[in-house]
């Protein structure tokens, strides 16, 4: 009979499961978590003996979850979300908090917003850390299944039980090397030109392009990569055009020439989503009160926002 029952089992191991799942490797969950290898491995051991199962396997030079971890990590997200609440039923105070908050977001909002957000954070709860990662184009599992806690994005996703608030809206601009061609000044002249463009995986456009492709507005797309990150290097240097939220030239698109679009364009919004779970949790509230302050002192540092 094992020595261990279920009296054993706390957050800590259930966060430890989770981090060992999410990641697929005892190393990046330790530095996840910010402690040894080692450690994660002997309370990885002490979990395996409570649950009577081996939880994950070596596969090649990786690690895969057993079919049983596959069920708990399912399980212990809801355990943490009700450990959470329990601890908070009676007052949350921030400066006790240790907790790391996972948002998905690409890298429009991820430069232009999570510095802000962060230090925001910090300031009133030291023991709070973030995770940042790209939400692409984003779907209601990520919130359903906790990959992430918080999506910042102009695309929400949709479902009954995920919730959704604007943020702000940004209008699109051309951008160009203006030491390669002059900026286009008619619409004749943009649709005569080449452009470079963005495709998240897997095959999803920008709103801006689906909306000239509902148009039958057609441009000739020579190039594009997974994020708006990359479209500086592809303009750099080429006669090529490069349709992309104003902000841009805060960030990922410093230095370039940009001009206004010259036809209509829609703006573009931009969301937080949450999962329903977490609308009146108390610690969620204060994740995204900062948000929107962290947006609103980010913004009013910008001249770009329309």
């Amino acid at each position: 009979m094992s020595e261990f029952d279920h009296l054993d089992l706390d957050g800590h191991l259930l966060r430890l499961l989770l981090a060992v799942h999410e990641e697929g490797s005892i190393t990046r969950a330790a530095q996840r978590l910010g402690v040894t290898q080692s450690a994660v491995s002997h309370l990885l051991d002490k979990l395996r003996a409570i649950v009577g199962d081996p939880l994950f396997v070596k596969s090649g030079r990786g690690i895969v979850a057993t079919a049983q971890a596959d069920l708990l990590a399912g399980r212990a997200l809801v355990l943490l979300d009700e450990l959470r609440a329990f601890s908070t039923a009676a007052g949350f105070e921030p400066a006790r908090l240790t907790a790391c908050f996972t948002v998905a977001a690409n890298d429009l909002q991820r430069d232009l917003l999570v510095p802000a957000l962060l230090r925001r954070l910090r300031a009133e709860a030291p023991g709070v850390t973030l995770r940042v990662i790209a939400s692409g184009a984003p779907v209601p599992a990520m919130l359903r299944e906790q990959a992430c806690q918080l999506i910042i994005t102009p695309r929400p996703p949709e479902g009954s039980d995920i919730m959704q608030k604007r943020l702000f809206e940004d209008h699109y601009r051309v951008y160009f090397d203006a030491e390669c061609r002059a900026a286009p000044t008619s619409e004749a002249d943009y649709l005569a030109a080449e452009h470079v463009s963005v495709l998240y995986e897997p095959l999803r456009r920008l709103d801006i392009d689906d909306w000239f492709v509902q148009r039958h507005v057609e441009r000739r797309i020579v190039a594009s990569v997974p994020g708006m990150a990359g479209l500086g290097a592809l303009v750099r240097g080429g006669p090529w055009l490069a349709t992309a939220p104003s902000l841009l030239i805060e960030g990922a698109l410093r230095g370039l020439a940009s001009a206004p679009v010259p036809l209509h364009t829609p703006a573009m919004p931009m969301y937080m989503a949450w999962h329903q779970r977490h609308q009146v949790d108390p610690i969620h509230r204060w994740l995204r009160t900062h948000l929107e302050a962290a947006v609103a002192a980010t913004l009013a540092g910008t001249r770009h926002l329309s």
